[in-house]
């Protein structure tokens, strides 16, 4: 991961979950009587981006105005934040390509410059590249609920009372939202983001737009293609969900299984290397290692750096760690480190493991309890999910055989359980021939490969480059020359590859 940061990493570790319906989507007329021409045709203004960070990789920053409510465009207006690093030769220019980093709830102002350090310098020449703080989020008119943590992840630990725990942390979190922001909430979703997209690409004078999309970003993406197909011109897709999956609880179910394949694939990297790190000579002796340290974690909290890390919080940090094979080393000592605090031994945490910590207990201040919100405002403005908690409990107790570790935290129930209102338009059907690049790695731990191959049949025009890695959001983060390559190739050429190819590691 960017690694990616921690941010990055939460964002992308709570990934999609949405309802089932069939709805086959019909875009509005970029003119006409529909009243949205004078956001169409707004002035934008780039100025220097107020973050450091930003201003100093050379992107700029602009805002763009965009209806609240798209059936009533002279009604109350929000302010959507967008980013740029133009084309490095204006005479090779192409056009825009507009980008979303996954979650829902990733900040994408910073998107452009990773994608930018990707590029090669032809592809780099080509394209503005455009991020985009969606609705809701960040720099752009920003729900904040005052919410007291950074994800709606939750171990329920092995009893009821656990279970129960989540279920109020939920059900608070789903209230404290409404209460705050019920006329805003219903028009968070992935539609009316996709109808921002379009009006972006308008107001920025461009008759088409390319785009890059990583984990919800693919969703994002194939839903404006199903709504604008004549607006596309390349479109790619990295470590997508199913569309049956994006639409079902199941997306968060099977992250369950993934996650302890994962576990298993891990603990065969570790075995051959218990003389480095101490987790066990086997693979089975390493599973047994971590199964006994969440057990007494539950017992007596792991007091590590400033943190007490309990059974209810070990399994999310495992879950945020163990997404790409290319971190097994970083992992090992998280473990190694985490075992001898568990032992009461003197420890220096390592940074990768410090900074998910701090991400994960120390959201005041940060905004990232406001990122957590708005990423309750999209999924659950797109998704209709079970309400009785029994149906979460049964689930629960169901996974612990075969999914001891990871299990009880892909059952628990999302606020979205207990939101006030349900969605008010049923969600896209995608199911189109638009041409598109899709990049999917065989041991993903959030949209898993077959998951993904689900969306590959959906979008019809596709072809599918295959990762054999534990990865997720592979172009950005999982070194592969191969995807890199193709990604670029495609970006620049606008060819697809002839036949569905695989990438090796």
């Amino acid at each position: 991961m960017k690694k990616t940061t921690s941010a990055t990493a939460l964002a992308l570790t709570l990934a999609t979950v949405m309802t089932t319906a069939g709805h086959t989507a019909v875009a509005s007329p970029s003119s006409g009587g529909d009243g949205l021409e004078r956001f169409r045709k707004q002035s934008v203004k780039w100025t220097e981006c107020q973050d450091p960070s930003l201003a100093a990789s050379g992107t700029e920053c602009a805002r763009v105005t965009v209806p609240l409510d798209y059936d009533k465009p002279r009604g109350r207006t929000l302010t959507v934040a967008i980013s740029r690093i133009k084309a490095t030769d204006p005479q090779k220019r192409r056009g825009i390509l507009q980008s979303n980093p996954g979650g829902p709830g990733g900040r994408g102002l910073s998107l452009p410059a990773e994608i930018k350090a990707k590029m090669t310098p032809e592809v780099a020449a080509a394209y503005d590249v455009i991020g985009m703080d969606t609705r809701g989020l960040g720099e752009s008119t920003p729900v904040d609920c005052g919410l007291t943590r950074g994800m709606w992840l939750h171990a329920p630990g092995p009893d009821r009372a656990g279970f129960d725990a989540s279920v109020r942390l939920s059900r608070e979190d789903a209230r404290a939202c409404w209460d705050k922001y019920p006329d805003v909430l219903p028009h968070l979703s992935t539609r009316n983001i996709a109808r921002d997209v379009d009006v972006v690409r308008s107001a920025l004078g461009e008759r088409k737009t390319s785009w890059f999309g990583q984990s919800y970003g693919t969703v994002l993406g194939a839903v404006y293609a199903q709504m604008f197909p004549h607006r596309i011109d390349r479109l790619v897709l990295d470590s997508a969900p199913g569309p049956a999956d994006y639409h079902s609880f199941a997306l968060v179910q099977k992250m369950g299984p993934a996650n302890e394949e994962a576990l298993d694939d891990f603990a065969r990297w570790a075995a051959p290397r218990d003389g480095q790190y101490g987790l066990g000579t086997t693979a089975a002796a390493v599973r047994a290692t971590v199964e006994g340290l969440i057990r007494r974690a539950g017992t007596e909290p792991i007091r590590i750096d400033t943190h007490r890390v309990t059974q209810h919080e070990l399994p999310l940090v495992l879950f945020g760690l163990i997404t790409d094979d290319t971190g097994n080393a970083d992992f090992a000592l998280a473990l190694r480190v985490l075992l001898d605090a568990a032992a009461g031994k003197p420890v220096t945490v390592p940074p990768a493991l410090k900074q998910f910590l701090d991400a994960m207990f120390d959201v005041r201040g940060t905004g990232r309890a406001a990122d957590y919100a708005a990423q309750l405002g999209v999924i659950c403005a797109d998704a209709a999910m079970p309400r009785d908690p029994e149906y979460y409990w049964k689930a629960v107790e169901r996974s612990r055989a075969s999914q001891p570790v990871f299990g009880p935290v892909t059952n628990v129930p999302l606020p979205c359980a207990f939101w006030k209102e349900k969605p008010r338009e049923k969600p896209t059907k995608i199911n189109n021939k638009v041409p598109a690049l899709q990049v999917q790695a065989t041991g993903d731990t959030r949209t898993t490969y077959e998951s993904g191959l689900a969306m590959h049949r959906a979008m019809r025009g596709s072809k599918l480059v295959t990762v054999p890695a534990r990865s997720h959001a592979v172009y950005l983060y999982h070194p592969n020359d191969c995807v890199n390559r193709t990604v670029n190739d495609y970006l620049l050429g606008g060819t697809l590859p002839a036949r569905n190819t695989v990438c090796a590691s």
